[in-house]
């Protein structure tokens, strides 16, 4: 069995956090393929690394100096760093990616790096093999993801690697600059590679128990749904539950490969299953969920002779 697993933001904020995902992933051998997202926020009024790279990017187009904001992204992966215990030394890394920055590098350049690092360190701790995500996930000229290259390049890498941690979030256009996903982000790289390895099952690590009956914003204590078909997440997705975007679901989907939603944070719970088909006989609940959109509304007409 072969297990491929997608940690959040959320999930690897902190040293804290990247303590409890080691432990998670060495839980179970099955679990040999890691994709990873860039540092999260790690309290409220925190900003997301992804975010600090933007601004280095903004500052770089207004011909503003990078140096205070790029050194506070450098202590923040270098405070992880330390924290672990690793002696990992990603000195020139840094180096390399100011110097991409100052030479305008580009916009998913920038957003990319946050999970380049958090992937590096996380490898690292792990003990596990560093794939990058731009040797292996290609797009084509007109920025979509090149589907059949992508999963026949990635499955040979992978076959190669026992164990591996891959960023998430990006790969690379054909005259070799970094392109990042429009939506879904390191979700759809985690269901690639799932797919590239027919991985018996993806599981998306995030800060939440899985997906909710209805939204907790207006409904106390919903439960949570423990399995759901592709169809059902689908439409509740169209009517406004944001779990996982549709583009990260299609190719686990295509494959018939099962996703589990669990959260990091309690790794006791079972979580939510996304799978084709569900047995009647074995759903306990009249209702899977329910979803709305506000200042949504619904007008039927009717006129004589419809029907002729």
């Amino acid at each position: 069995m072969v297990k491929v697993l997608k940690f959040g933001g959320t999930s690897l904020a902190s040293a804290e956090q990247f303590a409890k995902v080691a432990a998670i992933v060495r839980a179970e051998p099955e679990r040999r393929y890691v994709v990873a997202s860039a540092p999260g926020k790690r309290f409220d009024g925190d900003t997301k690394v992804t975010d600090m790279l933007y601004d280095c990017y903004r500052l770089v187009k207004s011909n503003d100096p990078i140096d205070g904001a790029f050194d506070a992204i450098r202590a923040r992966l270098q405070s992880i760093i330390d924290e672990l215990g690793l002696a990992l030394d990603l000195t020139q890394d840094f180096e390399r990616v100011k110097s991409a920055l100052l030479h305008h590098s580009g916009r998913d350049y920038a957003a990319s790096r946050g999970e380049y690092f958090n992937a590096r360190i996380l490898a690292a701790y792990l003990g596990y093999d560093f794939i990058d995500a731009e040797s292996v996930i290609f797009f084509k000229e007109n920025g979509t993801l090149d589907v059949e290259k992508t999963d026949a390049e990635l499955a040979a890498a992978l076959a190669k690697h026992e164990r591996a941690v891959i960023p998430g979030f990006y790969g690379v256009m054909p005259n070799g600059t970094i392109k990042t996903f429009s939506r879904g982000g390191s979700d759809i790289t985690g269901s690639i590679v799932a797919r590239a390895v027919r991985a018996d099952l993806y599981e998306n690590w995030t800060d939440v128990s899985g997906m909710l009956m209805a939204d907790p914003r207006c409904v106390k204590n919903p439960r949570v749904i423990p399995t759901i078909t592709y169809r059902e997440l689908r439409e509740l997705s169209y009517m406004g539950a944001t779990v996982l975007h549709e583009d990260a679901v299609f190719p686990v989907r295509q494959a018939s490969i099962p996703i589990n939603i669990r959260n990091t944070n309690r790794p006791q719970d079972s979580g939510t299953m996304i799978v084709e088909h569900v047995a009647s006989n074995k759903v306990d609940t009249v209702i899977t969920g329910v979803a709305g959109k506000p200042g949504f509304s619904v007008i039927a007409i009717e006129k004589d002779g419809m029907n002729a």
